[in-house]
């Protein structure tokens, strides 16, 4: 089987998969008591506006006025034409709401996966070539650590030591600084090192489990036999054989920094990124709001896994395409 009908049916599967998860996705919101209309209405009436009009207009917008199979096909073609709704927390529309919030994720998520992509290999690569050394228990003490410590308290500490002690660092996020500035990446630091923490820990802990089964292998006795270095030992003997399971960890890790960890680090840190865009969402009762956000790392997912399918097959091509 050729590696473009591979990569085709591997869209395929994914087309279907984005169809069943916004299907069911339409499901969940035609059947959910909470419509957001409650709190539309509540915040009409403390504006001084008619009640009954309002639940009249945010059934309009939403289009919960129509019948199911009409509000099913105009839902699938907003989705498919990045019409998600409007936000009446935010009064503008979900996607603008989305575009605006992403970057100020982006700012501080690109960089921790970076940092816990670089660090975290490479102490557990070091950490397996020295196993059983001081370097190896201080690895693991580390991986222990970050693995173990919740992320709002470790931000919490942060904060009262080197913002509220210290004084050395803002104890919140602040808009309005730039984005290439010293201010802005001084406020940026303590989310990055919150975010990294146990992203480090991880990598460090599923790589060295991954090149210990390399280290004493017969061809890396062999290459070390015919005279090659470490560095040229370690690179292409064990990294690399070792890299074909762990991109599974990499995916996930980057899944798991720019939205699992985002809902907490935003929350405490008051960045106004993706995370605490939902937050604010849930609690408001902002239901378009809510879903979007809500289905945007489901589609990052679905790509994440094709993308590491695909990287699976160019990193080991042992691997046939007919079994998978």
């Amino acid at each position: 089987m050729s590696m473009h009908w591979y990569v085709a049916r591997r869209v395929a599967w994914a087309v279907v998969a984005t169809y069943l998860i916004l299907t069911i996705t339409f499901g969940l919101l035609a059947v959910a008591p909470g419509d957001g209309q409650t709190a539309f209405a509540f915040q009409a009436a403390t504006e001084g506006g008619d009640v009954d009009e309002a639940r009249e207009t945010f059934d309009e917008i939403t289009g919960r006025d129509e019948p199911l199979l009409t509000r099913y096909s105009n839902y699938m073609v907003n989705m498919a034409t990045f019409n998600w709704g409007w936000s009446f927390t935010r009064n503008q529309p979900v996607m603008d709401a989305i575009a605006a919030a992403y970057p100020y994720s982006l700012m501080y998520a690109v960089p921790a996966t970076l940092i816990s992509i670089v660090f975290g290999y490479a102490i557990g690569l070091y950490s397996a070539t020295h196993q059983y050394t001081l370097t190896d228990y201080v690895g693991t003490f580390t991986a222990f650590f970050g693995i173990s410590i919740p992320n709002f308290w470790f931000g919490i500490m942060l904060i009262l030591v080197f913002a509220v002690d210290l004084g050395w660092l803002p104890s919140y996020y602040q808009t309005g600084r730039g984005v290439w500035t010293l201010a802005n990446a001084k406020q940026l630091i303590l989310p990055v090192v919150v975010l990294s923490t146990g992203a480090i820990a991880g990598n460090m802990r599923y790589s060295r489990a991954e090149a210990l089964e390399y280290v004493h292998a017969d061809f890396v006795k062999t290459a070390r036999a015919k005279g090659a270095n470490d560095w040229r030992v370690l690179v292409r003997h064990i990294f690399r054989p070792a890299m074909v399971p762990l991109m599974t960890i990499l995916v996930a890790d980057i899944l798991g920094l720019l939205f699992a960890g985002a809902y907490i680090t935003e929350v405490v840190f008051q960045i106004p990124g993706l995370g605490l865009l939902s937050y604010r969402a849930i609690i408001q009762q902002d239901t378009a709001l809510v879903m979007a956000t809500t289905l945007v790392p489901v589609f990052i997912a679905i790509v994440g896994n094709l993308v590491q399918d695909i990287a699976y097959t160019v990193l080991d091509p042992r691997i046939d395409y007919g079994d998978r």
